[in-house]
């Protein structure tokens, strides 16, 4: 008789224990809204293989975990398939003098690039906000460190053909 009390509680221990972790496994795959995810400093193209790579070099759980609720996972077509109709390229002008890539894109490139708007606006870090096909806010990429190559290159890839010259 007491052992098979044992028995039933180890067994409704048992499924406890696997609901626990199968919520703990869900909630830890939450994902945030994009504008979440830009709050906390990830961007809409972070790969989950970058959070793992994020581990190797920090030890914060809570850090790693919004990372994974952010980030996109690996393919091919996760990331590369996704084609913008028009951008804004968004920048403080009181900070442009810290961002000369950003105003070289804005000089010598933006002109081959009639769907992407400049928009000024105070205090804002540079960033490309990019557009569906309605005009509307579809994902926001900070370009702070960004080159002008790589802006090029990321609005050749990113926007409609009839876009980008």
């Amino acid at each position: 008789m007491v052992v098979s009390r044992i028995n039933r509680s180890s067994k409704i221990f048992n499924l406890i224990s696997t609901i626990l972790l199968l919520l703990l496994f869900i909630c830890s795959k939450a994902e945030l809204s994009s504008k979440e995810c830009e709050d906390l400093g990830f961007t809409g193209l972070a790969l989950c293989s970058d959070c793992n790579s994020l581990a190797e070099y920090v030890k914060d759980q809570e850090l790693l975990s919004d990372c994974r609720k952010c980030c996109t996972e690996d393919s091919d077509d996760s990331t590369s398939k996704i084609i913008y109709s028009g951008a804004v390229l968004e920048v403080c002008m009181r900070k442009l003098v810290f961002y000369p890539e950003v105003v070289s894109f804005i000089e010598d490139e933006k002109e081959k690039f009639p769907s992407v708007k400049v928009q000024y606006a105070f205090n804002a870090p540079p960033k490309l906000i990019m557009l569906d096909d309605a005009g509307q806010h579809k994902e926001t990429i900070r370009i702070d460190n960004w080159k002008r190559e790589h802006i090029l290159e990321f609005l050749r890839e990113k926007l409609k053909a009839t876009s980008a010259v």
